[in-house]
């Protein structure tokens, strides 16, 4: 039985139920072959979904989907299931998303069977922390994938050809880490590569002082993202630390 990951992307009208819907929906498997190599499987395929709601203008200026487009769609809890699911046939072993939480939002767990996520943009972060962005398309245009064709990754902000994008970074995400390994990068806050807001907004990590990062853990509160990779960071030094030496042994006094 092939092993395949299943790479998502969806294009909505609000931020979550509470505010819109789900319009369209991406995919694209990746699959690992014989040789243990992975690759895409196929192009991209996309369904667009009815979201119950007018498409807000604000959406409809990304995605270009206007309320006409989606007019006799299915609705999302219908078509859900059997692309989550990859139905009919094996389930993925996992599904795959940049920036996973926001797809999440939509694809819970009822829907996709308790399927596991990766999140390529934190992976991302682990793999290319030197890239000057890690956005899905900085990623792009920055690493050029092999193989990636321009066309069929086009238009930008549509479900299929995003999905196209991602699954070419997940393939080379997995030829230097194992899936288990992206599992466990995924479910833990991300590992950013710059300061994220600030004063120190853009600076590495790596290049503040001890001070620095103490600042910066104090304004964490509430970030976990940021929270985490100073803690991380801190570790880190204080594992490549020379060691104290020992003091030096003194002598028995010698008394009179």
């Amino acid at each position: 039985m092939t092993s395949f990951l299943r790479v998502i992307d969806l294009e909505t009208t609000g931020n979550s139920f509470t505010d819109g819907g789900v319009v369209e929906i991406g995919w694209q498997d990746v699959e690992q072959g014989a040789d243990g190599q992975w690759a895409l499987r196929g192009g991209p395929g996309a369904m667009l979904i009815d979201p119950g709601n007018p498409i807000s203008p604000a959406t409809s200026a990304i995605h270009h989907l206007i309320d006409e487009d989606v007019a006799g769609a299915p609705r999302w809890l219908d078509a859900a299931p059997a692309i989550l699911r990859a139905e009919p046939g094996p389930s993925p072993l996992a599904l795959v998303a940049h920036r996973a939480a926001f797809e999440q939002r939509w694809c819970a767990s009822a829907l996709s069977g308790r399927l596991p996520w990766i999140c390529t943009y934190k992976c991302a972060l682990r793999v290319w922390p030197e890239a000057p962005g890690h956005s899905n398309q900085g990623l792009r245009y920055w690493r050029r994938p092999a193989g990636l064709d321009r066309e069929t990754g086009l238009p930008a902000h549509r479900a299929g050809p995003d999905a196209y994008v991602t699954a070419h970074h997940l393939r080379d995400m997995l030829a230097v880490a194992d899936v288990p390994t992206l599992l466990e990068w995924s479910a833990a806050p991300a590992l950013l590569a710059r300061v994220p807001y600030g004063k120190l907004r853009g600076r590495r990590f790596a290049d503040l002082s001890d001070e620095m990062l103490a600042g910066l853990l104090e304004a964490a509160r509430g970030d976990g993202d940021l929270g985490f990779t100073v803690r991380h960071e801190q570790r880190r030094r204080e594992s490549s630390a020379p060691p104290t030496p020992a003091p030096a042994s003194q002598g028995a006094l010698n008394l009179p």
